[in-house]
């Protein structure tokens, strides 16, 4: 055998290793998900809340409390989490958002959530429905293709 059949054949071979090995990592960590959202299904609540703010923020910055730092992986300390500032009752908490609710949340307005602990999983307006007004900026590069195309007399892609 020539020695490029033999590079072949040790690529063919890794590349089949890496692909289980993350079949089996992505099947354990789907497992973990539903766990975790069992979980969080069990102990929710529906609160009353007005939203005084939402940003995303790093966990240090969020104002949340030390115990909950201290419980969360060390590389997810860096990362931005979406959080959202509310006045429940008389007092004022800091809140981690749901990634998929977190541009539905209105800002300002009173509001009925769904509440896990400190984790926010869903909200519906208390006096009708929520309007959001915030549209997200485009990219560079999609604002760029989206030119390019209406130049060419093509359809945007949406």
């Amino acid at each position: 055998m020539s020695t490029l059949s033999w590079v072949l054949l040790i690529t063919l071979v890794v590349l089949i290793a890496v692909i289980a090995a993350l079949y089996f990592l992505g099947k354990r960590a789907q497992k973990k998900q539903e766990e975790q959202q069992k979980q969080i299904d069990a102990y929710k609540q529906t609160v009353s809340m007005l939203i005084i703010d939402k940003k995303r923020m790093r966990l240090k910055d969020a104002g949340l409390p030390q115990a909950v730092i201290a419980q969360t992986p060390k590389l997810l300390r860096r990362s931005k989490l979406p959080i959202v500032k509310a006045k429940v009752g008389p007092q004022i908490v800091s809140l981690v958002c749901d990634e998929k609710i977190f541009d539905s949340v209105p800002v300002k307005k009173e509001v009925k959530a769904s509440v896990s602990g400190i984790y926010l999983t869903s909200v519906k307006g208390l006096r009708g429905s929520i309007q959001t007004t915030e549209k997200k900026k485009k990219g560079w590069l999609k604002r760029k293709v989206e030119e390019l195309q209406e130049k060419a007399g093509a359809k945007p892609v949406k």
